[in-house]
């Protein structure tokens, strides 16, 4: 920081278990990308390459090394694994991975059905070498998944060797863990908490709203994805009290009074 300041949470540091910040990268270029860990990379855990970005990207490769000389880790979205796997190229996905060095991958089944069974044999066999996030929740608009279901598949996935499962929201926030109207299902939250440890679930939060939402529930260090790349300097300004919507969140009630 450039100034200390009394009250401010303390943050985890990288490498972090949690108060992870992932990052989605929809098509940045090289440039954008160097600016981005410049201003804001040390906030940054994952980039997530978003979708199916990274089968049409211009310089993967270089753009892969410079998140990987930044210490963020990078992987393909979830969107892209199910693409091989519809195909049946589990083999050709693993090959594609490897080919540009990562060391996380994410396992989703949002667009297509994978039996879950399936998908955690995916996770165990790609768990021996990589570290795992896996997603839950479907991406279609409607579909209601039962807490006790949210709850079951979170947990086999963390058992079958995901490092962390993601609660699905899309880029939009308005599926998965979200209305329609991008307020989050509060019941089905407060279940999911009660049942699954806070540090193993990366919330997917893309609106300031719903950001400030999971702060003020779960604290300064809850795991956030889904991040546009220039919100990961206010992201953090939000987990420390920073910016108006959680300036009291963190300060006493005697520094709260009217001044």
């Amino acid at each position: 920081m450039n100034v200390t300041l009394t009250n401010i949470p303390t943050r985890t540091k990288r490498p972090r278990k949690d108060g992870i910040t992932m990052v989605m990268d929809k098509g940045l270029s090289l440039r954008q990308a160097e600016d981005m860990i410049e201003s804001s990379g040390e906030f940054i855990d994952f980039v997530k390459l978003g979708f199916g970005t990274s089968v049409i990207t211009k310089n993967l490769a270089e753009k892969i090394r410079l998140y990987r000389q930044a210490d963020i880790k990078t992987y393909f979205g979830g969107t892209l694994f199910e693409a091989f796997i519809v195909r049946g190229m589990f083999d050709e996905y693993c090959a594609f991975t490897e080919k540009f060095g990562l060391d996380s991958v994410e396992v989703s089944d949002g667009s297509i059905e994978i039996k879950h069974d399936k998908k955690c044999e995916y996770i165990s066999k790609l768990a021996k070498k990589y570290t795992v996030l896996s997603e839950v929740g479907s991406k279609e608009a409607g579909v209601i998944i039962h807490p006790g279901m949210w709850i079951k598949m979170m947990t086999k996935e963390l058992d079958s060797g995901s490092w962390k499962v993601i609660a699905e929201a899309r880029e939009s926030g308005t599926v998965g863990i979200y209305r329609s109207s991008g307020h989050a299902h509060t019941s089905l939250v407060s279940k999911i908490t009660n049942s699954v440890k806070q540090e193993n679930i990366i919330w997917e939060a893309p609106n300031k709203s719903q950001q400030v939402w999971w702060i003020k529930q779960l604290g300064a260090n809850v795991n956030l994805g889904n991040i546009a790349p220039q919100e990961a300097l206010a992201l953090e300004t939000l987990r420390l009290g920073l910016r108006g919507d959680t300036f009291f969140t963190f300060l006493p009630k005697e520094l709260s009074k009217k001044i």
